[in-house]
């Protein structure tokens, strides 16, 4: 009986071992498996980390592109309202080039009423369009030549040492509106 005990014992022994082994080895599918599972969920997760990335790169340049509109669209609002009038005054500069040369004929005559009414309206006409932004390019005889700012008509011997390259006579005035000039200042230089 003793080994007919050890015998079941060795075959109970067995058995469990034979248990043991198959759980051991379910253990390690389902280990495998689970390490499997969590490759896989890592790489969705990596697979949802890069998508996210892809989407937060393609927000934030679709962003910035949205900003850049907006600033240049306001940059070209700004100089459209600045320059909406360039080609109004444009057109009345030959009309205030002939009340500057209407001016200096009355102002020879001898009727001061008429020279000071016409003084009145060519004054009151500059101050229209100094008001919408005309400015006077500032250019005199006996300053240095910049082809930056005036327009050389024609060159001539100078009258003096002193006005080589400068500037001996300013055939029409030049104006800008804002920073940019409309009409150049037409000027004859010494050579």
């Amino acid at each position: 009986m003793f080994k007919k005990f050890f015998k079941n014992k060795s075959n109970m022994t067995t058995e469990n071992t034979e248990f043991d082994q198959e759980i051991d080895d379910a253990t390690l599918e389902n280990n495998a498996n689970g390490e499997q599972l969590i490759i896989e969920e890592l790489s969705v997760e990596e697979q949802l980390a890069q998508d996210l990335a892809k989407e937060k790169d393609k927000f934030l340049r679709l962003f910035a592109e949205f900003e850049n509109y907006k600033r240049r669209t306001t940059k070209e609002r700004i100089e459209l309202f600045k320059t909406a009038s360039q080609e109004v005054l444009l057109a009345l500069l030959p009309v205030l080039d002939d009340f500057d040369r209407a001016m200096v004929e009355i102002n020879k005559s001898e009727d001061e009423l008429l020279a000071k009414g016409v003084e009145l309206i060519h004054e009151k006409l500059k101050g229209t369009l100094v008001t919408k932004g005309l400015e006077l390019v500032d250019v005199k005889v006996g300053d240095a030549f910049d082809a930056d700012f005036a327009e050389a008509i024609t060159q001539i011997p100078a009258p003096s040492d002193d006005l080589k390259g400068k500037i001996v006579d300013v055939l029409e005035k030049g104006y800008k509106l804002g920073d940019k000039i409309i009409r150049f200042p037409k000027v004859v230089i010494g050579q």
